[in-house]
């Protein structure tokens, strides 16, 4: 099968080049550099069924070059950092909305046989109830969760319009091997890498603030199984644990894992916050028999 994955050089994309590789798959991978690193896929640049493509998503011409034969795409390129939607909010629209849009675009044209997009926890913004399911409004307060709401229904659109075979995954936070652990990196391995330092994380506000947390293994497990059902999933489904946290439990239990004695440091809150996200992901069991399977104090240890 031909693979073509973007944002392949990011953290959930490079483990998917991993697999599909290994497996013998062709695997085209697109990155721009954004927040996507050579390192991630340096060890699969020798594998004659590996290309890497610098460049962008929203460059309709390129795309127009190596869409042609895909069979699947993932798309999971993305401006993926709340912060820094934040400050450039004009960019993580472009990036997440028109890429998303090119995307789908080039997959049309190309008669591509599925999409399978990377959508988000955060477009639910704070939880209304727990756990979530699909059906929970859609109601994100920062630019970056409204980037991945407008792409989210684009694919529906497209789904809808163009009769396309488009699978919407919204994963729940996602932690685990190659994830960023500077400036914008997600928080597990911020939390993580200043502990190992010998010096305190840093929570936002109280710490009450409430999140779960899925291992790299297991999403990338419902990847596969979204990539290899057999017939369309016509609706989002949700990827997660169904069982939340406080970051300020988990800078606890960061710190007491790898043996420090340290305490939180506390700076003000974050804009446009989310209190809590909790995941009803008993669709992609009953759909898919997928579950997540690593749990938490198990995925952390491995991480760290």
């Amino acid at each position: 099968m031909k693979i073509l994955i973007t944002g392949g050089c990011g953290f959930v994309g490079s483990h998917l080049c991993d697999k599909y590789v290994k497996e013998g798959h062709t695997v085209l991978c697109l990155d721009n550099f954004l927040s996507g690193s050579l390192a991630n896929i340096k060890h699969l640049l020798d594998y004659r069924n590996f290309k890497l493509i610098e460049g962008d998503v929203r460059d309709s011409e390129l795309l127009g070059r190596i869409m042609r034969d895909i069979e699947v795409v993932f798309h999971l390129a993305a401006q993926i950092h709340v912060d820094r939607s934040y400050v450039e909010p004009e960019l993580t629209w472009d990036v997440n909305v028109m890429g998303t849009q090119k995307i789908l675009e080039a997959a049309r044209f190309y008669d591509v046989k599925r999409v399978i997009h990377a959508s988000s926890s955060e477009v639910y913004g704070t939880a209304q109830y727990v756990p979530m399911d699909e059906k929970h409004p859609l109601d994100a307060a920062h630019p970056y969760g409204a980037s991945k709401v407008a792409a989210d229904r684009l694919c529906w659109s497209y789904q809808k319009t163009y009769g396309m075979d488009i699978a919407i995954m919204r994963p729940f936070n996602i932690f685990g091997e190659r994830q960023r652990d500077v400036g914008y990196g997600a928080v597990i391995s911020l939390f993580t890498r200043r502990v190992l330092n010998n010096v305190s994380p840093i929570i936002y506000g109280n710490g009450e603030q409430r999140r779960e947390y899925t291992y790299i293994d297991d999403i990338v497990r419902a990847y596969d199984l979204v990539m290899k059902h057999k017939e369309p999933i016509n609706e989002p489904v949700n990827f997660g644990t169904g069982k939340d946290v406080s970051i300020l439990e988990l800078a606890d239990t960061i710190i007491a894992l790898c043996g420090k004695d340290l305490k939180p440091y506390h700076a003000e809150p974050r804009m446009a916050e989310v209190d809590r996200l909790c995941a009803d992901a008993s669709k992609a069991k009953a759909l898919l028999g997928w579950e997540a399977k690593t749990r938490l104090g198990e995925g952390l240890i491995k991480f760290i």
